[in-house]
């Protein structure tokens, strides 16, 4: 009974100081993001080379660009999903990620990025990293915040404890770039991934600044593929009119059309 209500104490306790460093959460996200994937789709990065590679090796970068609608976001949600079933009977392997989002900049700024990195990773580990609860420790009595330094630090510190890391960012466009956040962030992730040997994988739309970091990893363009396309409509047809739904022939040239005409892009997000 005893053991039972220590557990139960310390891990509110442990909830608190992981609340402590940020309240985001992004699985709500993922989870909303992944629910609209039609079965099937993204298949092609999956067996791509280029993801193959990075999946596989240590401390690789796969960078891949898209025009606006090519769903770089559903993407990024399919691979999460992808690592997160892979890897999911093997703690020694960390997994977080973020979606940028320029209507949430108010709580993404680098110190609220980086933190939830560090938040994910620690709260996957059988038991909260000593590091965590001494930087909580350090802050607790003075009411104070961590700095960017020991926010670094620490996540550094807590990926060391895994075998491998993958760190997955969306929409790197959507960063805002106000006290130079968006540079000195991806300053901080390159950093981290140089000193850990951490995996990274990394969209945005085609802007030069973020664009040019990016040229000495491997670099994958997001398109809608035809397949992806066409699971996409297929996937809608049947909210069209039911004269559309008994004529197989209309659909495959409805189908055929907004294949042809989207150009690489499938969602409007």
């Amino acid at each position: 009974m005893h053991i039972r209500q220590d557990m139960r104490e310390r891990h509110e306790e442990d909830q608190a100081i992981l609340n402590w460093l940020t309240p985001i959460d992004y699985a709500a996200q993922q989870q909303d993001f992944i629910s609209r994937r039609q079965e099937g789709t993204g298949q092609w990065l999956m067996d791509s080379e280029e993801f193959q590679i990075w999946l596989k090796t240590d401390k690789q970068t796969l960078f891949c660009p898209g025009i606006p609608g090519a769903g770089k976001t559903i993407l990024t949600s399919i691979v999460v999903k992808e690592l997160t079933t892979r890897f999911s009977n093997n703690p020694t392997i960390g997994i977080a990620y973020i979606y940028c989002n320029f209507r949430r900049q108010d709580e993404q700024k680098i110190d609220d990025l980086l933190a939830s990195l560090l938040k994910q990773l620690a709260e996957t580990q059988l038991s909260l990293p000593g590091t965590i609860k001494e930087l909580y420790n350090r802050h607790k009595t003075k009411r104070t915040r961590p700095s960017l330094d020991e926010i670094s630090g620490s996540l550094q510190a807590v990926i060391a404890l895994y075998s491998r890391v993958f760190l997955i960012i969306d929409a790197l466009d959507e960063c805002q770039i106000s006290d130079s956040c968006r540079p000195r962030f991806l300053s901080n992730i390159f950093d981290i991934q140089a000193k850990t040997g951490a995996n990274l994988f990394a969209t945005s739309r085609f802007i030069s600044d973020i664009t040019d970091i990016f040229t000495k990893g491997t670099v994958l363009e997001i398109r809608a593929s035809d397949q992806d396309v066409q699971r996409y409509v297929h996937g809608h047809l049947s909210q069209l009119p039911t004269f559309v739904s008994s004529r197989s022939k209309l659909q495959e040239e409805i189908t055929t059309e907004i294949t042809r005409a989207v150009e690489g892009m499938y969602v409007s997000y």
